[in-house]
C-alpha cells in the first residue's frame, strides 16, 4: 500500500525542495535595496488615496470591467465541450458555433465602441 504513494511523496518532496531553493536563491542573489515605489500600494494605475476606516466607494468602472471579464470568460468556456465533440456534432453544430462566436464578437464591439474598456 505504501509503495503506491511513494511516487507522489517523492514528487511532493522535489516540489517543496524546488520552492525552498528558489526562495532562498532569490533572497541571497537579489538586490536588497529599499525603494519607496517598490513597496507602495498599486491600484490599477490610480494614485492610492487614504480611505475611510470602513472602506470606501470604488469607481463603477472596476465593477464593469470585472463583469465584462466574467461574461467573456464564461462564453469562452462554452467552446471547450464543442471542441471536444466537434467530429460527432456535424455541420449543424458548426453553424451554431459560428453564430455564437459572431454574437460574442458583436457584444465585444459594442462594449469597445461604448468605451467600456477605456480607463480615462
Amino acid at each position: 500500500m505504501t509503495s503506491l504513494y511513494l511516487g507522489i511523496v517523492i514528487m511532493l518532496a522535489i516540489a517543496a525542495a524546488f520552492v525552498g531553493l528558489t526562495i532562498l536563491t532569490t533572497m541571497i542573489v537579489g538586490p536588497g535595496r529599499y525603494n519607496r515605489a517598490k513597496y507602495d500600494s498599486y491600484e490599477c494605475g490610480i494614485e492610492p488615496t487614504p480611505q475611510p476606516i470602513g472602506g470606501g466607494r470604488f469607481p463603477v468602472k472596476y465593477y464593469i470591467t470585472a463583469m465584462l471579464f466574467i461574461v467573456f470568460d464564461i462564453e469562452i468556456v462554452f467552446l471547450y465541450p464543442w471542441a471536444v465533440t466537434f467530429d460527432q456534432l456535424g455541420l449543424f453544430a458548426l453553424v451554431e458555433m459560428v453564430l455564437f462566436i459572431v454574437t460574442v464578437f458583436l457584444a465585444y464591439v459594442y462594449v469597445l465602441r461604448r468605451g467600456g474598456l477605456d480607463w480615462d
